[in-house]
């Protein structure tokens, strides 16, 4: 049997739910593959690219800055399952100027996508809110901190049913990133330095995890069942609620992704980070 490390430098389903699929479900073990699962949240580039990655937003902030060669070799979703929640009074976007807005620092995925919805609503975001600077994590302090008035607002992850909470405390969805913004954000990518794209080991998991984007779209209730162990505050209606909304039409079938969009989400990243995009979206984004 193969073995092979993979890292998730995030929280949520968005960034674990294809791979605890994929192991739940004996895909690996179909394929060949033992999976070591590491949880690099906090690791550098240098330590991540000695295995695979599941999350293709970091590893595309990584070659553009590092010239870390990154390439991904699946899709799981090119809409970032983000949210801008708010206390109630707040309406949109717009509404955030002047406000205090919890984010995660500029330099990492979420807080690049942050900065770019920001300038489309017409706000500068060093300079027209309030910025509130933390690490991604399961969000829970934002939650406390827009109950005790301390900040206006957050963009959170998929640790929660933002539409859920917002109904239950009486605040406000701004909006859903990944209506804002495309771009692929989480699969399988790997450093061929290090690892060969077409070693056995990562040839397996792709395919595992191919399975798993089958599995989503083909068998709901077991879907929303392994939802449930992520989203443990939430009654099983609001987790289906979530699967209808924000999993199932945006996850994709075939681990592939559009180039041409692929390619105006490089661009515009790039010139978030202030540095030349250097790759095109076919050299990043293997669609085989």
């Amino acid at each position: 049997m193969h073995m092979i490390d993979l890292a998730y430098v995030g929280r949520g389903p968005h960034e674990e739910l294809v791979t605890y699929i994929a192991d739940q479900q004996d895909f690996y073990a179909d394929e060949g593959v033992h999976v070591a699962l590491r949880d690099g949240c906090t690791w550098d580039a240098e330590r991540l690219r000695r295995g695979a990655v599941i999350g293709l937003g970091r590893t595309l902030l990584s070659r553009l800055n590092d010239g870390i060669p990154w390439v991904a070799l699946n899709v799981n979703t090119a809409h970032p399952l983000f949210w801008f929640l708010a206390r109630s009074g707040l309406a949109s976007l717009a509404d955030l100027a002047g406000q205090r807005l919890a984010v995660t620092p500029p330099h990492t995925g979420p807080g690049v996508f942050t900065r770019i919805i920001l300038r489309q609503a017409g706000l500068d975001p060093d300079r027209d809110v309030q910025s509130i600077v933390r690490w991604p994590g399961d969000y829970s302090m934002d939650l406390r901190r827009l109950r005790n008035g301390s900040i206006d607002a957050a963009m959170v992850g998929d640790t929660m049913a933002p539409e859920a909470i917002a109904a239950e405390l009486g605040w406000q969805l701004l909006a859903f990133v990944g209506d804002h913004f495309q771009i692929p954000t989480v699969g399988v990518a790997v450093d061929p330095t290090y690892t060969d794209p077409e070693d056995p080991a990562v040839q397996a998991v792709v395919r595992a995890h191919r399975r798993a984007l089958q599995a989503i779209h083909n068998d709901p209730d077991t879907t929303v069942r392994y939802l449930q162990t992520f989203l443990g505050r939430h009654t099983a209606d609001e987790v289906r609620a979530h699967y209808e909304k924000f999993i199932a039409p945006y996850f994709t079938t075939d681990g592939q992704t559009d180039l041409a969009a692929a390619d105006t989400a490089i661009t515009t990243v790039a010139a978030e980070l202030g540095v030349p995009a250097t790759f095109t979206a076919a050299e990043f984004y293997r669609t085989v």
